[in-house]
């Protein structure tokens, strides 16, 4: 696999109260081959940072200075689940006409939410059938 990192190099603030909630200035960036052989020219945080904002923006969990955040782990991974299946399955993109699920060819329908509470219970079925003595114990502790 071909891998790079694109690591940025930001400069101290002058005045820090006065930026305190704004980004550095970046004074440089340096490129960094982890594997492979990575074309330098596609190296780039453009990708990833698109993503954060998307994510930020859709869960407002991510925002800063909120009290919107999970205090268990277990919730803030079930929040992030439940957005990503809505973001690639259900929600239809502009750029793509379709969503990102069905451009990449891993399903050929439009999904509803009903789809994936249906996807979720069948896992729930299924791994209680498949550990039946992990749910007996469960009970026993609640």
């Amino acid at each position: 696999m071909d891998f790079a990192e694109l690591v940025k190099i930001y400069g101290k603030p002058e005045n820090f109260e006065a930026v305190r909630y704004s980004p550095a200035k970046c004074i440089g960036a340096e490129r960094r081959d982890v594997s492979g052989n990575p074309d330098h020219k596609h190296v780039s945080t453009s990708f990833v940072e698109r993503q954060n904002l998307t994510m930020r923006m859709g869960m407002r969990r991510f925002t800063r200075l909120t009290n919107a955040f999970s205090k268990k782990v277990e919730n803030h991974a079930h929040a992030i689940s439940i957005y990503f299946m809505h973001y690639n399955f259900v929600r239809i993109h502009q750029t793509l006409r379709v969503t990102p699920a069905m451009a990449a060819g891993v399903t050929d329908k439009l999904w509803s939410m009903e789809d994936i509470i249906r996807v979720v219970d069948d896992w729930e079925i299924t791994q209680k059938l498949e550990n039946p003595d992990e749910q007996q114990i469960k009970g026993q502790e609640g």
